[in-house]
């Protein structure tokens, strides 16, 4: 039941329009649906991302101002995402480019 009802309540969070910030265009939230593919990674911080998660977090993490703003979304947030978990995927992704040492709010990328 919570993936339904976390997916619905993406769509409905994404459906509001926004100017350019971190992600260009597209507001955070919107871009957050991309990662739903990683909301089992996001839960448990032991977990293997799939495949589908980890090419979204790399897309996204072409810009560290996005990915971390992505991750401290309301989507994220009302998807039950812990940005403490979450900041941890691009590491379990073994993404060699990723932006070790970005402050992403409270967080800092490992």
């Amino acid at each position: 039941m919570r993936p339904l009802l976390v997916l619905a309540l993406l769509f409905v969070i994404a459906g509001a329009a926004h100017g350019a910030g971190e992600c260009g265009r597209a507001s955070a939230d919107r871009v957050a649906l991309r990662l739903a593919p990683c909301i089992s990674a996001a839960d448990d911080p032991q977990s293997t991302p799939t495949s589908s998660c980890c090419s979204a977090v790399h897309a996204i993490g072409q810009s560290p101002s996005c990915l971390c703003a992505v991750m401290l979304s309301g989507t994220a947030r009302a998807a039950g995402i812990k940005p403490e978990v979450a900041i941890t995927i691009p590491k379990r992704c073994n993404m060699a480019d990723r932006p070790v040492g970005y402050k992403c709010g409270d967080y800092t990328l490992p």
